[in-house]
């Protein structure tokens, strides 16, 4: 089988990665000419490919011929780059997946769908209220995919992303009064993240939406504070009169969908 991910970088390396070593095929693509000679390292078959609100520059219809899947792995730092709008810059992408004749899209998207109205416990059943313009965004972006007729597509939206030097204690080591003490945190470790995009592709669950984070979910002041101490920072203090209830992310679906447990925090 052959996949085609757009977005090799802290997530699409590793994965790409563990798909070569189950024998998939990897196209990759990255933005800049200067990382093709990484991917060709890792054998992965290098591509470089921008996408505009306009346009998509670079070889983009050999980057996705012949490819059964396509993971569509846009980080968040490029999703939030420019002023340009992210759904334009997939709607420019579309008709390029509609000639390619894939059937299957992988949307990676993101728990930014929700905002503060999706209070408690937040399934994918949960109407998305979402409060930032890149939540908004995506929200757009996934019903644009997933309404399309020529394709396939699952909706795969991730909590925060933890793994390797990525982590959020350390940004907040060392700083006093942060608000949101007594709220959940919804965090998903790299690791889970590249399972869960592989078992999506091996037991061909497409047309579907999931919630990916870890089923921890301490408060913000019990998993900092602990995360700091073991990793020898210093602990971060919270505002002790936050009352905030937040959310829970469930991933129950993916649990039983797909029969994944997720790592401890």
């Amino acid at each position: 089988m052959q996949v085609s991910i757009l977005g090799i970088g802290w997530l699409g390396l590793p994965l790409a990665q563990s798909l070569l070593q189950k024998g998939f095929t990897v196209k990759g693509s990255v933005t800049s000419a200067e990382k093709l000679e990484l991917l060709r390292q890792y054998n992965i078959i290098p591509f470089q490919v921008s996408l505009t609100a306009n346009t998509v520059e670079g070889d983009v219809a050999n980057f996705l011929s012949k490819s059964d899947v396509l993971i569509i792995n846009i980080p968040p730092k490029l999703r939030n780059a420019d002023s340009e709008n992210f759904t334009d810059k997939i709607k420019a992408l579309i008709p390029y997946i509609e000639q390619s004749g894939i059937e299957k899209v992988l949307f990676v998207s993101s728990i930014s769908v929700y905002g503060e109205k999706n209070a408690g416990i937040v399934t994918e059943e949960t109407t998305p209220f979402p409060d930032t313009e890149s939540g908004k965004q995506l929200l757009e972006t996934e019903k644009l995919l997933s309404e399309n007729k020529k394709f396939k597509t699952t909706l795969l939206r991730f909590a925060g992303l933890i793994g390797g030097e990525r982590h959020p204690v350390y940004h907040l080591a060392g700083k006093e009064n942060l608000p949101n003490a007594n709220t959940p945190v919804n965090l998903i470790d790299r690791n889970d993240c590249v399972a869960v995009i592989e078992k999506i592709i091996e037991k061909n669950t497409w047309g579907e939406t999931f919630n990916a984070a870890s089923t921890e979910h301490p408060t913000r002041k019990e998993y900092y504070t602990k995360k700091a101490k073991e990793l020898n920072l210093t602990a971060p203090t919270f505002l002790t009169d936050d009352k905030k209830e937040g959310k829970i992310i469930s991933s129950e679906k993916i649990t039983s969908v797909l029969g994944h447990l997720f790592n401890n925090l």
